[in-house]
C-alpha cells in the first residue's frame, strides 16, 4: 500500500460530498464556453493590437527610409522591409528572409541590431543609442522619425544599394 492510498484511506470522509450542497456552482459545459469566449476575446484583442503595432512601427519605419531616401511605401511589406533596413545598416539583406527559420532568427537578430546601429550612426546619433533599438525598438523608431537628423551615408534605392546605370557606347570610351 502507498502513502497515497494510506491517506486516501484516513481522510476518506473529506474527499466526498454531497452534489445538492454546490448546485450553485456552474457546470462543466458553462466552464468550457466560458473559457473558450475568453480565449478568443483574448485572441481578437492580441490580432488588433498586433496589427495596430504593426501598422505604427510600419509609418515609422516609412518616416526613417525618406530620410534614407528610400520610398515610404517599402516599409508596409513585411520581410522587405527588414531587407531594406538591413541594407540601410550595411547588412546582408537576406538575413531578413533567414529570420523566419527557428534557431537561425537569433543570428538574424544579432544583424539586425549591427544594421540599427549603423542607422543611428548614419542619422547622427552616438554608439549608445543602438540600446533603444535593443531594448524599446519603437521608442528607437519614433526617435529617429521625428528628430531633425539627417541622413550621412549613401542613399539607396528600392532596385538596391547604388544601382549603376548601364554603360552606353560614349560612356565606355572615356
Amino acid at each position: 500500500m502507498s502513502v497515497f492510498d494510506t491517506l486516501a484511506l484516513s481522510n476518506s470522509e473529506s474527499y466526498y460530498y454531497d452534489s445538492s450542497d454546490y448546485s450553485s456552482y456552474a457546470t462543466s459545459d458553462e466552464n468550457t464556453a466560458a473559457a473558450i469566449l475568453l480565449f478568443g476575446g483574448f485572441m481578437i484583442f492580441a490580432l488588433i493590437f498586433a496589427l495596430i503595432m504593426y501598422a505604427v512601427s510600419a509609418w515609422l519605419l516609412g518616416r526613417i527610409f525618406k530620410k534614407a531616401g528610400l520610398e515610404s511605401w517599402v516599409s508596409w511589406v513585411p520581410v522587405y522591409n527588414s531587407w531594406k533596413l538591413l541594407e540601410l545598416g550595411g547588412q546582408p539583406g537576406w538575413w531578413a528572409v533567414l529570420a523566419l527559420i527557428p534557431i537561425v532568427n537569433i543570428v538574424a537578430a544579432v544583424f539586425m541590431i549591427i544594421a540599427m546601429y549603423h542607422v543611428g550612426l548614419k542619422l547622427q546619433k552616438e554608439g549608445w543609442f543602438v540600446l533603444l533599438a535593443i531594448f524599446v525598438p519603437l521608442v528607437w523608431m519614433v526617435w529617429l522619425a521625428f528628430d531633425d537628423s539627417k541622413w550621412q551615408g549613401k542613399k539607396l534605392s528600392v532596385a538596391g544599394p547604388a544601382a549603376k546605370k548601364p554603360e552606353t557606347a560614349e560612356t565606355s570610351e572615356k
